[in-house]
């Protein structure tokens, strides 16, 4: 097990004696990129069956195999926290997926807000880049990704039995200290809120504070950019409720 350096992400079935087909990019990577071959042990999972140590029995410039060895680590669950944001330019976008797998969300739910201004989310790049970061991680499940939709309908249709820490960025001197209320909160079921880079309008607030469900936070006496804020607003929930206490 000591020798496995690679770890690949895959929709198969793992189980002892599984065998499991690669992918043409993985099987690319494995033997064009990486040089590897026949008898090469990888670590594979697939975000259900927990993490595999699995050896190469085929080896091809466009297709493999590998065949599960043992278990290395059964599946368990993440954290009950689910991530809402605004999407931003690309390659921003692009960080706030890789940290939240990172960090352990359970499911990423792009929203749009009065003010999102950004190209198009696209489900399918953002799963490929959530695949990416749970191989380079060591995560074992791999959030869902929501499609797009309209802040004020996910509002609307809210388990309210799920807390929203919402991340208000006009909010120093009017919101509480994100440690000061997660230290007393439950660590049942929630989710973080970040805005788009022109912030929530006078609308969007004065609606999220009238909701007993959302709790709002300042993040410090300066304005951070969304990727920013997400990365802190997750780390100081995954302190104070997740997996890191």
């Amino acid at each position: 097990m000591g020798q496995a350096k690679i770890r690949l992400c895959v929709d198969q079935p793992l189980g002892q004696g599984q065998s499991v087909p690669l992918a043409e990019a993985q099987a690319h990577y494995l033997f064009g990129v990486m040089r590897e071959g026949v008898g090469t042990q990888v670590l594979v999972f697939n975000g259900r069956d927990g993490e595999w140590l699995a050896e190469v029995t085929e080896a091809g410039k466009r297709k493999g195999a590998l065949t599960c060895l043992e278990e290395t680590r059964p599946q368990s669950a993440p954290p009950d926290l689910w991530l809402l944001f605004a999407p931003v330019k690309k390659a921003r976008t692009d960080f706030i997926v890789e940290k939240a797998v990172e960090l352990g969300v359970s499911r990423l739910m792009p929203v749009l807000t009065d003010y999102t201004n950004s190209e198009r989310f696209r489900c399918d790049k953002a799963e490929a880049h959530v695949r990416e970061a749970a191989e380079q991680c060591g995560a074992l499940s791999l959030p869902d990704v929501e499609e797009t939709a309209p802040l004020p309908r996910l509002l609307s249709g809210w388990d309210p039995a799920r807390q929203i820490l919402w991340a208000d960025e006009a909010g120093a001197g009017r919101s509480s200290s994100p440690a000061a209320l997660l230290a007393g909160a439950s660590p049942g079921p929630w989710a973080v809120l970040i805005g788009p880079e022109g912030g929530f309008s006078d609308v969007e607030r004065d609606r999220l504070r009238a909701l007993d469900f959302v709790h709002p936070v300042a993040l410090g006496p300066r304005i951070l950019r969304a990727e920013t804020a997400a990365l802190a607003a997750l780390t100081l929930w995954q302190a104070h409720l997740g997996d890191w206490r």
